[in-house]
């Protein structure tokens, strides 16, 4: 557990975040249709091979999170290096995306169970081998008039919490991503009290299966408000919330927080982020970071669009360098 608990710390460390790149492949060519790139292999290949080659993206990227595909590939712009052992010449952690997706949850309409534990310790063995240090699982609930149910959550807290101990047993570090989705008209007070439930009901089954929290790092979702609410919540109501929500159902053993961006905008996932280390900071137990998907990527991919190297990379950098400032709360 001592390496664990180290590779977590890395992880988090104060001014780095996680760069989640871990998009599936239909999800990856709905990006590539946004701005009218091909979607095939060589594509996805060469607009990783940017993202993991941009100069200096080491001082603000702590760990990258790769998808099944993407572990597999190398570099293209010189010599055939896999994109794992790149990452680790730059000091950066390699990850990997282990869960097969949110499907339906028979019996309960509109709600989600996230599925890929058959199988899953082999594949943990494999990634290993090939260089992955940590590996991320995304549960997903959703808000609704009558959801969501406690089967959904404590079904979903219970898959985070075995495949966090298949993790541990096999040497990575488990990223715990309950996110409750910003999707929905409810208010950033529904969204406070569903989080809540779901982070207390998954730390309680996380301690239930021996998961050591100090080797863990927590990815959940901001409170904010439904993203077709009438009312939106300013940046200060937002970072109190979270800090509140966190504060009263995160253990300190946990050695960080790596939000996600959950649809947010670029500029306002940063702002919060920066609002509440510069608001809370002395009073937290954790680090709190970033672990951006779109809110990193997005300017990055439009300004590339197929063929512009140099300006998706500087896109990146600028993204990444205001992300680390905001973990210090001096964006």
């Amino acid at each position: 557990m001592e390496n664990l608990k180290e590779i977590a710390n890395q992880m988090v460390l104060k001014g780095k975040g996680i760069l989640a790149a871990d998009e599936s492949t239909p999800t990856c060519d709905k990006r590539f249709d946004s701005i009218g790139v091909e979607k095939n292999f060589n594509n996805r290949n060469e607009y990783r091979d940017l993202l993991f080659n941009t100069p200096d993206i080491e001082k603000y990227i702590s760990g990258v999170i790769l998808f099944d595909e993407t572990i597999r590939q190398s570099t293209t712009c010189d010599k055939s290096i896999p994109f794992t052992e790149l990452l680790k010449s730059k000091g950066i952690i390699p990850g990997i995306k282990v869960d097969t997706g949110a499907k339906d949850f028979s019996g309960f309409k509109n709600e989600k169970i996230t599925e890929g534990l058959d199988g899953l310790r082999d594949r943990l063995k494999e990634y290993y081998g090939m260089g992955a240090r940590f590996a991320k699982w995304r549960a997903v609930i959703t808000i609704g008039e009558t959801i969501p149910s406690d089967a959904c959550i404590h079904s979903n807290a219970n898959g985070l919490a075995r495949y966090a101990s298949l993790c541990q047993e096999n040497g990575l570090v488990p990223i715990v991503e309950p996110e409750v989705l910003m999707d929905g008209s409810h208010t950033i007070e529904d969204c406070y009290d569903v989080s809540q439930r779901t982070l207390n009901v998954t730390f309680e089954q996380l301690i239930m299966h021996h998961v050591d929290l100090s080797g863990i790092v927590l990815k959940p979702n901001m409170i904010i408000s439904g993203s077709d609410c009438d009312t939106q919540a300013d940046i200060d109501k937002v970072a109190e919330l979270t800090f509140k929500c966190l504060k009263d159902n995160v253990p300190s053993d946990v050695p960080g927080i790596a939000f996600l961006s959950g649809g947010q905008s670029s500029d306002l996932a940063t702002a919060h982020l920066n609002t509440m280390n510069k608001k809370y900071m002395s009073e937290m137990p954790w680090n709190l970071t970033f672990s951006y998907g779109r809110a990193l990527q997005e300017d990055a991919l439009k300004a590339w669009g197929g063929s512009n190297r140099n300006e998706g990379q500087e896109a990146l950098i600028f993204r990444a360098k205001n992300n680390s400032l905001a973990t210090k709360g001096e964006a």
